[in-house]
């Protein structure tokens, strides 16, 4: 009986005695190797270290750690579960397997506005909050190593503080441009195509459908995911910026492409700068008539094959002496 109580207990305190800085070690090791492919253009290589990676224990162990110390551990989804002991999350980490698993439903929630509408609230189970911890330590270093410079918001070591510098930057000095694009997706999380994140979004496919897919449970209704990818889901906030990302760029090509066309050779003659904060984002220049012809279209045909669009009651173009709205 003792031996059998001490083996028990060996299990339930084994969390307790994990070597944290060695199990991150190893994942940031596996996600450097991942950096270097993808700039060496081995998308195969690639594949095997991301399959490397979400096979690791490793990593199975720093996504429940994830789940279980931020904001939302004591918040359950549709089955009621919360991982409290040091037991539960070490059976938790050996359970995150590919093989048979199949992601539950969301819990749908409400949450108020500053305007005093309501943001819907997709809350997934905290084993279904672990497999996608999981496969995002796999698709952040593309994400980080693809990601427009412009882009500030839901990255590892970028905030609003820098959007901000970024705007003093481009906006402070005697000859910038005055006149501004302010953008506004209209419910991005909640539009995104699904086929496209599908056809472009480098991680397991059958995983991420399931993730799409898996509908929600609201008033005791299961209804299902048509579009966008719920705002309350860990990998969320990745999957919009990669959606985003490749917009500076597009700016940019089509801007010189016109500009070219008229014969002109001088490099960003109308000063067109792009600044990003997730949805937000807005976009300078020296003239409206820039920003209305050239730059709006650009984005609205850029946003339109993610199945997205600009809010019409907050994207606008204002000179900056008016002031514009920006973060706050």
């Amino acid at each position: 009986m003792n031996r059998k109580r001490c083996a028990l207990e060996t299990v339930c305190v084994a969390w307790q005695f994990i070597n944290w800085e060695q199990v991150t070690q190893r994942v940031k090791s596996l996600q450097s190797r991942i950096v270097k492919a993808i700039k060496e253009g081995r998308h195969n290589k690639v594949k095997s270290l991301q399959w490397l990676l979400t096979h690791s224990f490793s990593a199975k162990l720093l996504a429940v750690r994830r789940v279980t110390q931020n904001a939302g551990k004591k918040t359950a989804g549709i089955d009621g579960k919360i991982w409290r002991n040091q037991r539960q999350k070490m059976n938790a980490a050996k359970s995150l397997c590919r093989n048979g698993y199949k992601a539950r439903p969301l819990r749908r929630v409400y949450i108020l506005k500053k305007n005093g509408k309501k943001r819907p609230l997709g809350i997934p189970t905290m084993h279904d909050r672990a497999m996608q911890a999981l496969y995002l330590m796999a698709l952040d270093p593309i994400a980080e190593t693809n990601a427009d410079p412009c882009s500030y918001g839901f990255r590892n070591r970028r905030n609003c503080a820098d959007a901000i510098a970024r705007c003093y930057i481009h906006l402070s000095r005697d000859k910038s441009p005055q006149w501004i694009l302010e953008g506004d997706i209209k419910g991005c999380f909640d539009h995104i195509n699904h086929q496209w994140l599908l056809d472009n979004i480098p991680i397991d496919k059958s995983i991420l459908k399931q993730w799409l897919k898996s509908g929600f449970v609201e008033g005791g209704k299961l209804f299902p995911s048509i579009e966008g990818t719920p705002q309350g889901g860990i990998i969320s906030p990745t999957l919009a910026n990669m959606t985003l990302d490749g917009l500076e760029y597009t700016i940019n090509r089509i801007y010189r492409e016109k500009i070219r066309g008229k014969g002109i050779t001088v490099s960003n003659r109308h000063k067109i700068h792009l600044i990003r904060y997730a949805d937000d984002f807005i976009v300078t220049a020296d003239s409206p008539e820039i920003l209305q012809d050239v730059i709006k279209p650009v984005v609205e045909q850029f946003l339109s094959i993610r199945g997205l669009t600009l809010s019409a009651e907050k994207t606008k173009i204002s000179n900056i002496e008016m002031g514009f709205d920006f973060l706050g």
